[in-house]
């Protein structure tokens, strides 16, 4: 079963919190323990110390005996009255043994367990005199039937060991203290897990939602519906992919706009002098048309023949360009010297209108661009400048240097272009309701193939016009370098 980004996130965060809460839970238990265990042995030694102290400075005697020996005699009725009174305070057994081990007073009512025959081992004693304490959690060897804080320390008197002092509390005072450690822990982690639950649940809700909208509207493009858009405003990660697909279904729209428009148009130029290609040369072949209109259909067949070509050529340029099949190959060149060859192609439309070419009584104007590239935007840009200038009009160039770059401008008089044609004149197949009429072979593709060249060289086009007086269109290509002419023999014999 496929699971979903929000129950992954809410797991793996859930998870690690628990872990985290019985680690943190296991440690506490850890260190809780041992704090109480460091706390019962410190409750025993001090009231061991005590008790020691009060026996010392008042319930031992010395006695000599014939041979000079000193004997130690301890008033029992009163020590023990002591040890009674700290044993129940504390809640612990208080029993005091000879040097040799044996109990001689407990503060046990009942029959006492450390009686004879029970003697503290010699190891616990010894390490007694060696450490001057013993501690030890268990049974104290056996004595007792359950775990128990055992403490023991010497009793002294003129630094002389009489005997040993032992106090004894039950373990299980431990189990109920860590048992209320746990409960408390279990409800204030109820309570923190709860909380978590919650504001996890509530953030990866937010985390996840702007991720679903963003898969919907995935989806939908994918199906080619680019008109969803995510509404995130979010500053993070999240809201620059969101950013970034509304921009990127911008693009596809726009890409989808001009696939169909692309489709439709070529259909359309495609349809156009096919039908008419079909129509002819069926109404020659069934008799439709007399034999004496033959040639003169058949030149009309011929036309619309090559204004096919040109449309496929125009397409097939265009499809490499953008493929990045076609490579430019930039060198200096005078564009002087392509305007005025591709004046001479124009020479019989020129002469036609009777128009006025202006501008060219300069310098050469050098520039480094890929020559046969340029040579087709120019005689773009003059067939395009000849359709639409007006009888006995003008063609007007004009050159000027900025920085390192060249503008190249082309004006023709005559009608111009509305203000809302001049954003469109480089559209695919665009034709103005103008050139309709005066374009009969055009296939709209010019002026795109344009713009297509000139920032292939990473240059600039513009187009400016001025209703009922004149367009012109503005090219900018990289300045070159005019090559060195060599020095002739004569020159060098002169210097």
């Amino acid at each position: 079963m496929k699971k979903s980004l929000f129950a992954k996130y809410f797991t793996v965060c859930i998870s690690i919190i628990i872990v985290s809460i019985i680690f943190l839970g296991g440690m506490m238990l850890i260190c809780a323990s041992q704090y109480f265990q460091e706390e019962q042995y410190n409750t025993l030694k001090v009231n061991l110390q005590r008790a020691t102290m009060a026996v010392e400075q008042n319930y031992i005697s010395a006695v000599e005996d014939d041979n000079d020996q000193t004997h130690y005699t301890i008033d029992v009725a009163s020590s023990l009255s002591i040890y009674n009174m700290l044993a129940g305070i504390i809640d612990a057994d208080f029993f005091m043994t000879d040097t040799s081990g044996k109990t001689i007073m407990c503060t046990e009512d009942t029959l006492c367990q450390h009686t004879s025959p029970y003697t503290v081992p010699s190891e616990i004693r010894g390490m007694i005199d060696q450490k001057g304490i013993y501690k030890e959690t268990g049974t104290f060897q056996g004595l007792y039937s359950s775990n128990h804080y055992t403490v023991g320390i010497p009793v002294q008197n003129d630094d002389v060991t009489i005997g040993y002092l032992f106090a004894s509390s039950s373990s299980s005072n431990l189990q109920v203290f860590l048992k209320e450690i746990f409960n408390m822990f279990i409800l204030s982690s109820g309570v923190v897990l709860f909380l978590a639950f919650v504001i996890i649940f509530l953030v990866t809700s937010q985390l996840v939602k702007p991720l679903k909208d963003m898969s919907y509207a995935a989806q939908q493009y994918g199906k080619g519906d680019f008109s969803p858009r995510i509404s995130i405003e979010r500053d993070d990660e999240i809201g620059q992919l969101a950013q970034t697909l509304n921009t990127m279904a911008y693009d596809l729209s726009l890409i989808e706009n001009s696939r169909r428009s692309f489709t439709a148009n070529v259909s359309h130029e495609l349809k156009t002098p096919m039908t008419s290609i079909g129509g002819f040369i069926d109404g020659i072949l069934d008799g439709t048309i007399p034999e004496s209109q033959h040639k003169k259909y058949l030149r009309i067949v011929s036309d619309e023949v090559a204004r096919l070509s040109r449309l496929v050529r125009s397409m097939l340029n265009l499809s490499k360009i953008e493929a990045g099949e076609m490579k430019l190959e930039c060198k200096p060149f005078n564009a002087l010297n392509v305007i005025a060859q591709t004046l001479f192609n124009f020479e019989n439309a020129i002469n036609e209108k009777n128009l006025e070419i202006r501008g060219l009584d300069v310098d050469d104007i050098w520039v480094e661009a890929d020559e046969d590239l340029i040579h087709q935007v120019i005689y773009n840009l003059m067939d395009n400048a000849i359709k639409f200038v007006n009888q006995n009009g003008y063609i007007e160039f004009g050159f000027r240097n900025i920085a390192s770059r060249t503008e190249i401008t082309i004006r023709n008089s005559g009608e111009g272009l509305a203000p809302d044609e001049m954003n469109k004149v480089f559209d695919r197949f665009y034709k103005t309701d103008k050139s309709r009429g005066l374009d009969k072979n055009g296939v709209g593709l010019g002026l795109n193939i344009v713009k297509t060249i000139i920032n292939l060289h990473d240059g600039d086009i513009v187009v400016r016009s001025k209703k009922g007086e004149y367009t012109e269109f503005s090219i900018t290509l990289k300045t070159g370098k005019p090559p060195v002419k060599p020095r002739r023999s004569s020159d060098k014999e002169q210097q």
